[in-house]
């Protein structure tokens, strides 16, 4: 299954008759339909429509259509009919001029300082009355149907590089994780050294004396407890875990963004665990690496589906 991201784009148009209802008319024929679909990330499925007056009845059923498909994401649609300019400019009837006219006086009579209608007026209303009413819902749905495949191919293609990119990164903190194993063993007994050459210092001994029993025991103690408070082991080994499981789900696909959104906090919890413990600046600077890294990737989950 396909790893699907949150953000697209699709848009489709259609002109012509549509089909016997709409064939009664030549504006019907001859208007055009059209209709685009943008989606950004979000935490749920938040639809948003802006259509035209004479499809907005049809807004349930393409909410439903929207909701089949989609699981997440903040949705706008936008849908409406363009009419031919012709239609646009045709001249109202004689008859519907003297009714407007007679209205105007009538409403002037009562409200004197009521405005006069303007030329763009009459002909929008003197249109309005010859215009049959098409019923748009068969061939909205169809274009519905077209440009939600465009989106879901859109999506698709967008995941799928997300999908790449973060497969390079898990590589990449594996890598750094790699590194960080062999440096805590290497710094303990680096500091059990230190400890011995200072424990020599204050007893004024001599390079070839030898130290005493308790020196190196003393030694071993301190080397002991700085062992634990920078050991890191359990740290990578719950990050590798993380880092297996979130690419197993970037391979199996589907709706993992907010599975996937949960083990980065948790990647980003180790690291900054690791951070804390470090007493070197090599492994100071591999935390500060795999941080870089997982906030690049928490980026882009967060537009996962």
């Amino acid at each position: 299954m396909a790893v699907y991201s949150m953000t697209g784009y699709a848009s489709a148009q259609q002109g012509g008759a549509w089909g016997a209802a709409a064939q009664e008319t030549k504006a019907s024929a001859a208007a055009r339909l059209g209709l685009e679909i943008r989606s950004v990330n979000s935490r749920f499925l938040d639809l948003t429509f802006r259509l035209s007056e004479e499809l907005r009845q049809h807004e349930p059923a393409l909410r439903e259509m929207i909701g089949a498909q989609l699981k997440r994401g903040k949705v706008e649609v936008r849908a409406g009919v363009e009419s031919p300019v012709g239609e646009a400019l045709r001249e109202p009837p004689a008859r519907t001029l003297q009714r407007l006219g007679a209205m105007q006086d009538a409403v002037r009579s009562w409200l004197p300082d009521a405005r006069a209608l303007s030329v763009a007026d009459i002909i929008r209303l003197g249109t309005t009355e010859d215009r049959t009413e098409v019923d748009w819902g068969a061939a909205l749905t169809d274009l519905m149907g077209e440009t939600l495949k465009a989106l879901m191919a859109a999506r698709e293609r967008e995941g799928a590089r997300l999908a790449t990119m973060l497969l390079g990164h898990l590589k990449q903190l594996r890598a750094l994780a790699v590194q960080a194993r062999p440096l805590v063993p290497k710094l303990v007994e680096q500091q059990r050294a230190r400890f011995l050459e200072r424990w020599k210092e204050a007893m004024a001994l001599a390079d070839g004396a030898t130290l005493p029993e308790a020196a190196q025991d003393r030694a071993l103690t301190e080397a002991t407890a700085f062992a634990i408070r920078i050991d890191v082991a359990e740290e990578l080994t719950r990050l590798e875990s993380h880092l297996d499981e979130i690419e197993r789900l970037v391979k199996k696909g589907g709706e993992v963004g907010k599975r996937l959104d949960f083990l980065i906090q948790e990647l980003h919890r180790e690291a900054n665990t690791m951070g804390s413990k470090s007493a070197a600046l090599e492994l100071t600077r591999i935390s500060v690496d795999m941080k870089v890294l997982i906030e690049q990737m928490r980026e882009q989950v967060q537009n996962i589906e």
